[in-house]
């Protein structure tokens, strides 16, 4: 009892320098004065999960190597990539952590989660059929949690602060990848129901439910990834780009589609829900960018990962075992056949972030 007394007053003591201030680390990108992000809270699939599908019974998982290799301590954390992810960049740029944990991780702190983590599970989208094709987290169990955390919050700095970090952290929801390249062209488990603009509607709807819900738990700084060009990465040109592995264009179509209705939407809610910066980011066309042109950015490679052959592996197919995985990973701006690589998501979100930053203030 002593304990946890000494833990609910000192956690807040010692987090409100931060809290008032906006950072624990040095910020990289400028925010306006007298602004602060007390912390980064994020949902979505791979992109942004952290580890979170590590202990759930899935095929979508990643803590193995050469998983993180280029990750502190070379360590397989359940991170898509060969380094840090979209949510540990953003986090570092604010100033708010070196790294966003998952909020599954059972090394998890109670401090940790004043200045957020990541809720989002590998293989994941909007809509619910998704998670369940592979057994993973879907984004309704992600807002449980969400609730939860609120909870945990609660108990740690009261109710009034835990409304301040709501209100001025920034949430981040990255999807929509995966219910275009696998539930829908893939699986084809849509499409005997749904042609692709009644699926993207369904997508669409999905989403604007979700960051509803997110605004009436106290968030207001909300910002959402479009889809990628998901008939250009690598797994999907192998699967669906023919002999010569071009692009798919009818994904890369769909995910156009889902993007135009998708930043409509937002753009609604935003005007609708008061107080509240409910931002669409434009992936699609930076990341098309980088594919097209890789030696503008710094890259040799943009059609094939540094992950074994590069076409095809991905998750558990690549492994330790994966035969002629890279050397120099710098060179590509894919690591497996799905996601980019640490320097390929650095590249990407330096460009977002000088570009949407100070639209949530």
């Amino acid at each position: 009892m002593f304990s946890s007394s000494i833990t609910r007053f000192l956690i807040p003591f010692l987090s409100l320098l931060g809290i008032l201030s906006g950072t624990t680390t040095n910020a990289l990108v400028k925010i306006p004065p007298n602004e602060t992000v007390p912390a980064l809270i994020v949902f979505g699939d791979s992109i942004v999960d952290a580890g979170n599908n590590n202990n759930i019974k899935t095929l979508v998982k990643c803590d193995f190597a050469p998983y993180g290799r280029d990750f502190k301590g070379g360590l397989a954390t359940g991170r898509f990539s060969n380094g840090k992810i979209p949510s540990d960049i953003l986090a570092e740029e604010l100033g708010i952590k070196d790294v966003l944990p998952a909020y599954l991780d059972p090394t998890l702190q109670p401090e940790d989660l004043l200045t957020g983590v990541t809720f989002a599970s590998g293989g994941t989208g909007y809509d619910p059929l998704t998670p369940k094709l592979v057994s993973v987290i879907s984004l309704s169990e992600q807002m449980d949690y969400f609730k939860e955390y609120i909870s945990k919050l609660n108990g740690l700095v009261g109710e009034e602060r835990t409304k301040f970090i709501l209100a001025n952290s920034l949430f981040l929801s990255v999807a929509g990848s995966d219910d275009i390249a696998n539930t829908y062209f893939g699986l084809r488990a849509r499409k005997l129901q749904y042609d692709v603009p009644a699926y993207t509607n369904l997508m669409v709807n999905s989403a604007s439910k979700f960051m509803e819900e997110l605004y009436a738990l106290g968030a207001r700084r909300i910002g959402v990834l479009s889809a990628p060009p998901i008939g250009c990465v690598p797994s999907q040109r192998t699967l669906a780009g023919g002999i010569e592995r071009e692009c798919a264009e009818n994904y890369n179509a769909a995910a156009r589609l889902f993007n135009k209705k998708l930043s409509k939407e937002l753009d609604s809610l935003s005007r609708s829900l008061p107080h509240s910066k409910i931002i669409y980011i434009d992936v699609y066309n930076p990341l098309l960018d980088m594919i097209n042109r890789p030696q503008k950015y710094g890259f040799e490679v943009a059609n094939k990962g540094c992950c074994g052959t590069g076409s095809i592996e991905v998750a558990v197919l690549c492994n330790k075992l994966s035969p002629s995985t890279c050397a120099d990973v710098s060179k590509y701006i894919f690591w497996d056949s799905y996601h980019p690589s640490e320097k390929g998501y650095s590249v990407l979100f330096s460009q977002l972030l000088q570009k949407y930053v100070n639209k949530f203030f």
